[in-house]
């Protein structure tokens, strides 16, 4: 049997549904988190992806051992986060920190201020951006990490986010 596109999706769905790492209440707490940042620059609203969320969560499950704040290099837009084990972090939190670089980001110059980070920001914000899927774990530090997973992905250079 040949492996397409289709078997891997049809696995990382499979895959999400038996880990079913989010809960129902955290997708309209997850959507609700970037869909109000949206609505300020008039945007559509993200829709729940099941794909989306099973490669964040197969992409957070390898990261559980180690919690590195490392990309997955995949095919999706990504944003991740990551926690303390001394403190409660939830999709909100997360989805606020990465909107909270928008003070650093210059929409006239499609640029972000030296030394500062803004694609998390224009990840959330990115126009041609129409689903999201994430996934949270606990590291066996106990550390917590976040992924997002969003398509089709944001941050083309040469682009603007909206």
């Amino acid at each position: 049997m040949a492996i397409t596109k289709s078997n891997v999706a049809f696995s990382l769905v499979i895959i999400s549904l038996i880990t079913a790492t989010v809960a129902h209440n955290s997708v309209g707490e997850i959507l609700k988190a970037h869909n109000d940042e949206r609505t300020h620059h008039r945007l559509k609203p993200l829709k729940w992806s099941l794909l989306l969320e099973a490669y964040a969560n197969a992409y957070a499950f390898k990261r559980k051992f180690d919690c590195k704040l490392q990309h997955s290099e995949g095919p999706y837009g990504e944003n991740l986060f990551w926690g303390s084990p001394y403190g409660y972090y939830n999709y909100t939190y997360a989805v606020n920190d990465w909107i909270s670089e928008k003070q650093y980001y210059d929409y006239n110059t499609d640029t972000c201020q030296p030394d500062q980070m803004c694609g998390h920001y224009t990840q959330v914000v990115w126009a041609k951006t129409e689903k999201v899927g994430c996934a949270q774990v606990k590291c066996l530090n106990g550390d917590q990490f976040l992924a997002c997973s969003y398509s089709p992905p944001g941050n083309i250079i040469g682009e603007k986010p909206y």
